[in-house]
């Protein structure tokens, strides 16, 4: 018995020295809030994260499994450095234009017992958390390379923590097997534990809702990703480990190219970021995708933001023919709008020719043509042309000096093959050789965006979501868009421009404006989400008739809608039921709301922090709904907050309002 005493004593003891010998680094936000740990205790590699003293990411691992062997264990932390980051930059395409970017670094080195070290490079500021690995050339062997097979990075969040989250689907799906086209269904407040829809994890970002004392919000993804790596994703949730880094499946890009990745040595991978709050205002209002990139080049010339009308929406395929484009152009000439966007099969069915006489047309309006692609040839069987003029450097430099000589301003080019280091190289060619023959590039049937508004300075946004086209396509859908457009704000939107296609102004899904399914959400939902999808040239997707339909107050504000924000602040909300924001458009703001459920909603508001007492004020909100009406009437009306500068209003079902300066 003495002898068992004292074996589980000695084992006891020598826990305890594992312990004490253990190495732990820590820095937090410049407002002390935020402070993230880093140990080397059992050899393994970890962080853990708290926010006002709660734990909400809790020790969880870093490591990663590479060509130089396996930096996940026997690892020791053998130095560590901090200093203060600042970072004061301006943009003109993204939730602000200017930003004061703050953080504390820490970089701490850890060393296996063969002398191969790598850093994990920890940036904190106020609510946020960008973190790396950066990894030296070796002194033995001298090698200069590295792949990287895998990444250990997890994230364990709080026991009863509630998620929304889209799933990532596998490669060779879809229509045409043009997915992964991060196009799935998100789903809401479901916990950890439910296995992914196709087992395959989750598409950045990720939104959580935290469970236990956390009681907050963290929102996971990744920034900084170029053609010097794949994009990645999350993993399904495993017990007692949480969520993972995955890497793309082998089979997406049509096999073609290593789901893994190759870096030169000295290297570093991506920004994983992690936004924390213990509201969601810090989610809606975070730069963090942003803050720790740079410009890869500068821009050839200064882009225009702007509007665009396009047809396909809802006169689909037959609507890509000269004399229907000259319709939509002349629409967008009347409503001031700076862009028309013609999109596939215009190289058949209007021809190269009749384009640019098109181009001149529109150019003589005040309006700039943006031309639809296909990526390239080999990655699905999509038969949508022009094809094969986006993926090699000699079909570019081809295409793209005839579109600069004719006087087009953009490209959208659509159906990528996955996330792998080959595709995000490609999506880089084409932003750089477009960016040298002045073409802004928005991406379709895509990824999304990580950090690229301020990488690439010709880059506009990406669709990567359940966009506009469903609505068309499938009735269930067009009675999903509140539940849709009240989520993507916190999560979608919040990490990257979003090209949703379309604030919709027609009823129902037909040119004629009365057959096929209806548009379930009114008018003010639909103009209100001009401002929630934020995007640095935003689809207007009006048609020709809807200028003969709409009252005239409604075509007066959608003429006058801004694209670029000087600030962005959320007022109120949760993730696909409603939204209250605000965005300043120079001395102007707008406040707006959707309400994405089947209820009325009445809430007050205070207002005072964006209006003077002295500033006359308009509301446009919906009108209760009418006995049989499809869409409730919209009105306009002066609006006069008490004195304590609040307001109450009622957001309708599916409904909006809109509130500014006359």
């Amino acid at each position: 018995m003495k002898r068992i005493k004292r074996t589980v004593l000695m084992a006891c003891l020598m826990c305890q020295a594992a312990v004490v010998f253990a190495t732990e680094k820590s820095v937090c936000s410049p407002d002390g809030r935020l402070v993230v740990s880093v140990s080397d205790q059992s050899g393994l590699a970890t962080y853990r994260v708290s926010y006002d003293q709660h734990e909400v990411i809790k020790p969880s691992a870093l490591g990663l499994q590479t060509s130089l062997g396996d930096l996940t264990k026997g690892l020791t932390i053998v130095a560590s450095d901090t200093k203060a980051v600042a970072d004061d930059y301006q943009m003109d395409r993204i939730k602000a234009s200017t930003v004061h970017y703050r953080a504390n670094r820490l970089d701490v080195t850890f060393q296996r017992d063969d002398a191969i070290a790598f850093t994990v490079c920890f940036q904190v500021s106020d609510n946020n958390i960008a973190f790396r690995y950066d990894i030296p050339r070796p002194k033995a062997n001298n090698p200069k390379r590295l792949t990287i097979f895998s990444e250990a990075t997890a994230f364990q969040l709080p026991d009863g923590t509630k998620t929304f989250l889209c799933p990532q689907i596998g490669p060779e799906t879809g229509w045409e097997r043009t997915k992964p086209s991060y196009e799935e269904d998100y789903e809401a407040d479901m916990p950890m534990e439910k296995p992914s829809k196709f087992g395959l994890g989750y598409t950045f970002p990720c939104l959580f809702s935290l469970g236990g004392d956390a009681a907050g919000w963290v929102l996971i993804s990744e920034t900084g990703v170029s053609s010097a790596y794949c994009g990645s994703h999350l993993s399904d949730y495993t017990a007692g480990q949480g969520y993972r880094i995955a890497f793309p499946h082998k089979g997406e890009n049509n096999g073609f190219g290593s789901e893994f990745a190759a870096i030169p040595l000295p290297g570093s991978t991506p920004w994983r970021t992690i936004t924390v709050g213990r509201t969601l205002h810090p989610i809606v209002e975070t730069t963090i995708a942003y803050d720790v990139v740079k410009p890869l080049y500068q821009p050839s010339q200064v882009y225009k933001p702007g509007r665009y009308t396009w047809s396909w929406l809802i006169w689909q395929d037959t609507s890509i023919n000269y004399d229907d484009q000259v319709k939509f152009i002349d629409l967008a000439a009347a409503m001031g709008f700076e862009y028309c966007l013609v999109d596939n099969w215009w190289d058949t069915q209007i021809g190269r020719d009749r384009i640019e006489e098109l181009s001149r047309y529109a150019q003589s309006k005040g309006v700039s043509l943006m031309l639809w692609y296909n990526s390239n040839g080999f990655v699905n069987d999509a038969p949508q042309g022009p094809r094969d003029c986006m993926n090699t450097a000699i079909a570019r430099e081809r295409e793209m000096s005839w579109l600069q000589k004719i006087g087009v301003k953009g490209i959208k080019v659509d159906f990528f093959g996955g996330d792998k280091q080959e595709t995000m190289r490609l999506y880089e060619d084409i932003l750089s050789d477009a960016n040298r023959h002045g073409l802004q590039v928005v991406f379709h049937g895509c990824t999304i965006p990580r950090g690229w508004e301020r990488m690439y300075p010709n880059y506009v946004a990406s669709e990567a979501a359940l966009a506009s086209e469903n609505v068309f396509f499938d009735p269930r859908n067009a009675q999903k868009e509140g539940f849709e457009l009240t989520m993507h704000p916190f999560c979608r939107n919040a990490l990257g421009a979003f090209d949703w296609g379309g604030v919709i102004m027609n009823r129902h899904m037909s040119p004629d404006n009365k057959s096929r399914h209806p548009r379930y959400t009114s008018d003010v939902f639909e103009m209100a989400t001009a401002f929630t999808n934020q995007t640095f040239i935003q689809c207007v997707a009006m048609q020709p008739n809807n200028l003969n339909e709409l009252p005239g107050f409604e075509l007066d504000f959608l003429r006058q809608i801004p694209t670029t924000w000087d600030e962005t602040r959320l007022i109120d909300g949760y993730p696909t039921r409603f939204i209250v924001m605000a965005r300043r458009h120079g001395d102007n703001w707008y406040v707006v709301g959707l309400n994405g459920t089947d209820r009325a909603m009445t809430m007050e508001l205070s207002l005072d922090q964006f209006f003077t007492s002295a500033d006359q004020l308009y509301i446009i909100n919906d009108q209760p709904r009418k006995k049989d009406q499809l869409v409730p009437d919209a009105a306009r009306k002066a609006l006069k907050p008490n004195g304590k500068g609040k307001v109450k209003i009622t957001m309708q079902p599916m409904g909006g309002f809109i509130i500014a300066k006359e």
